[in-house]
C-alpha cells in the first residue's frame, strides 16, 4: 500500500506545485483583448507569446537589463563565495583565536531584515557617488553573498580532517597554497551550490535594485519590469506575465544544468 499512497502523493503535490507554472504559461501566451478574469483557466492556441516576448523586450528595455543582471549575478555571488570560504578555512583549518566569534560577527549580518538598512545604505550610497553604479551593486551584493557562504563553508571544511591541513604543512606547502590546491578543489560542490543559490537571488531582487539604481543601463533585471505597470497604466496583463515568464527561464536552465551539482553540494554542506 505504501508504495502506491507515496507516488500518488507525490504526484499530486508536484501538479499542485506546476499549477502556477501553466497560470502563467498560459495566460503569457494570450491577446490582451483575450485574457479575463473568467478565461484564466482557458488554454490559448495561438502565437501571441512571442509577440508578447517582443512587446517585453522593446518597452522594459531589457537588453541592458539582463547583461547588467548578468554581471551582478556571476560577480556577487563569486566573489562571495571566495570570501565565505577564505573565511571558513580561517576558522577550521589555520584555527584562528575567537573563530566562533567573528563567525557570529559576520554571519549576525542576516539577523536584521533588509528593510532596517535600505535607508542608511541609500544615504551612503548618495554620499560616496556609489549610487545608480555597477559598481556600488556589486559591491552591496558581494556584501549580501558573505554571511552564507561563510556559514556553509564552514560547515563543509569540518567535516575535513585536521591531518590534511597538518601534512601539507609538513610537506612544506604555504597556507595560500593549502587553501588554493587543497580545500578550494575539495569544496567544489558546496561552492557551486551555493553560488546557484546566491546567484538566483540576486536576480530575482527588487528591492535593492529598485532602491540603488535608476538608469536603464545599471538597474537589474526585475526593477526594469517593474516599469511594464504604473499608477496611471501600463501594459496588459499577458505582457506582463510573458515577462515574468521570460526573465525566469535563464534561472530554470540554471538549476536543470546543474541539479546533480548543487544536489550534492547541499548534502555535503550540511545546510
Amino acid at each position: 500500500m505504501t508504495k502506491v499512497i507515496k507516488p500518488v502523493f507525490l504526484g499530486l503535490l508536484g501538479l499542485l506545485w506546476l499549477l502556477p507554472v501553466y497560470l502563467l504559461v498560459v495566460n503569457a501566451s494570450k491577446l490582451p483583448g483575450d485574457y479575463s478574469s473568467s478565461t484564466v483557466w482557458q488554454p490559448s492556441f495561438g502565437t501571441a507569446l512571442l509577440d508578447n516576448f517582443r512587446d517585453v523586450w522593446d518597452r522594459a528595455n531589457l537588453g541592458s537589463s539582463i547583461m547588467s543582471t548578468l554581471i551582478y549575478s556571476v560577480s556577487g555571488p563569486l566573489i562571495g563565495v571566495l570570501i565565505g570560504a577564505g573565511v571558513g578555512f580561517a576558522i577550521v583549518a589555520l584555527r584562528i583565536r575567537h573563530g566562533f566569534w567573528w563567525f557570529i560577527f559576520i554571519f549576525g549580518g542576516t539577523v536584521f531584515p533588509l528593510q532596517m538598512i535600505l535607508m542608511p545604505l541609500f544615504v551612503g550610497y548618495a554620499d560616496t557617488g556609489l549610487y545608480d553604479t555597477r559598481i556600488g551593486l556589486i559591491l552591496v551584493y558581494t556584501v549580501i553573498s558573505v554571511p552564507f557562504s561563510a556559514f556553509v563553508m564552514r560547515n563543509f571544511f569540518t567535516g575535513i580532517a585536521h591531518h590534511v591541513f597538518e601534512a601539507a604543512v609538513v610537506d612544506g606547502a604555504s597556507t595560500w597554497r593549502i587553501f588554493w590546491r587543497i580545500y578550494l578543489p575539495m569544496s567544489q560542490s558546496a561552492m557551486v551550490a551555493v553560488f546557484i543559490l546566491q546567484a538566483t537571488f540576486i536576480w530575482n531582487d527588487l528591492l535593492l535594485g529598485l532602491t540603488l539604481s535608476q538608469s536603464d543601463s545599471v538597474r537589474p533585471i526585475m526593477p526594469a519590469l517593474t516599469s511594464l505597470q504604473s499608477t496611471y497604466g501600463g501594459s496588459a496583463m499577458p505582457v506582463v506575465l510573458a515577462g515574468g515568464l521570460l526573465v525566469s527561464i535563464p534561472t530554470v536552465v540554471l538549476f536543470l544544468a546543474t541539479q546533480r551539482i548543487f544536489s550534492r553540494g547541499l548534502a555535503l554542506g550540511q545546510f
